[in-house]
């Protein structure tokens, strides 16, 4: 509780100080008072700003919070609009965090309300002023707790949950279906809920937002810890095609290898061949493979791809579209032709379109 309190006074600080730099860099605004107010009759204390602007008089009142999350914002604007109702009417409201994302953002202009972050975002109308700046950086820490939404344990969960978005689930469910333990699922719930890309219902957590996550997931993504492995066979048609349709073929057990990448956009959405085949597999996939397509070593000319996970939890998502064809999943597959290059983010649009929309 004592680092809680203290981590607020300096936010409390720092707010104070970001917003008068950021008054005074107008040359109308004569005179500005900040000061913390607590007012006797309402929950909680405000960040009250004064303002002299060529003799008129308007007040500032500021709501601040340590986070900027969507669902933390709504919930702060929503008091802040109270408070000014019963007690500062002619007051404008302004929201304050250490970093706002754009969706944060969207919601403060919606409620009608101000706001400005200490990375240096900041959105302030009233009488004659407009302030308005947009930066591109984002903070460590929001980056890294980005990431942390699609490690391979918390993107297991995600995969779940993108094959049917409308199904509500209990954590203990989604746990045993994703294969992770609860408190994984725990953590993954409260960064979607947080970004208000899932809600609760009465039949459990669904995801409300699949579109945003998915965009997220894709601006964020770092390819799958995996060692590459070029290989050289002389297989190819028909032939190479029948024999890694029964090296793969499941017989209803998770496969120890899948197509991926264009390989397995080739059987989910065509849309382009390339001269190479890409698997996912693991030590024993690798063996099957190799076995079965007669793979040599190959330091140039390689014609076939194959990628040794570190961690075999995407081979839980799979797909098998025709017998022995098994795939990464749609979006293990979109995710990882965007890492493709130019080639790869058409065929990953056209994979989007084709598999990955879902009704709002």
């Amino acid at each position: 509780m004592l680092k809680s309190n203290h981590s607020m006074k300096n936010i409390e600080g720092q707010a104070t100080q970001v917003l008068r730099l950021l008054l005074e860099q107008v040359p109308a605004i004569r005179q500005v008072d900040i000061r913390y107010e607590v007012h006797e009759s309402a929950q909680g204390a405000h960040l009250v700003a004064r303002i002299n602007l060529s003799g008129r008089h308007h007040v500032l009142v500021c709501e601040m919070q340590s986070t900027g999350q969507p669902r933390h914002v709504r919930m702060a604007l929503l008091q802040l609009r109270s408070y000014i109702a019963h007690h500062a009417q002619d007051a404008t409201p302004v929201f304050i965090a250490p970093y706002l994302s754009s969706d944060a953002q969207a919601l403060c202009r919606e409620q009608g309300a101000g706001f400005l972050d200490f990375e240096g975002n900041a959105r302030l109308v009233f009488d004659s002023v407009f302030i308005e700046r947009q930066v591109a950086s984002k903070p460590v820490v929001d980056r890294r707790a980005l990431r942390s939404l699609f490690k391979p344990k918390s993107a297991q969960v995600l995969r779940v949950m993108l094959r049917n978005p409308r199904q509500a689930w209990r954590v203990t469910d989604l746990a045993q279906a994703a294969a992770v333990s609860i408190g994984h699922v725990s953590n993954v719930r409260v960064g979607l809920l947080d970004r208000e890309w899932a809600q609760v219902a009465e039949a459990g957590l669904f995801l409300s937002e699949p579109e945003a996550l998915l965009d997220a997931w894709r601006d964020a993504c770092e390819p799958p810890v995996a060692k590459r492995l070029a290989f050289y066979t002389t297989l190819h048609g028909s032939a190479f095609e029948e024999a890694a349709r029964r090296v793969l073929r499941s017989d209803g057990e998770a496969s120890p290898a899948a197509f991926a990448s264009f390989s397995a956009a080739h059987w989910l959405a065509p849309y382009g061949r390339t001269g190479t085949h890409y698997f996912y597999a693991d030590e024993a996939g690798l063996e099957r493979l190799q076995s079965a397509l007669k793979l040599s070593p190959s330091f140039k000319g390689e014609n076939v791809v194959v990628f040794l996970l570190k961690d075999s939890g995407l081979l839980r998502d799979t797909e098998e579209p025709a017998p022995g064809a098994i795939c990464t999943s749609p979006v293990q597959t979109y995710l990882d032709l965007v890492n493709a290059g130019e080639r790869g983010r058409e065929a990953a649009d056209h994979l989007r379109q084709e598999r990955l929309t879902w009704p709002k």
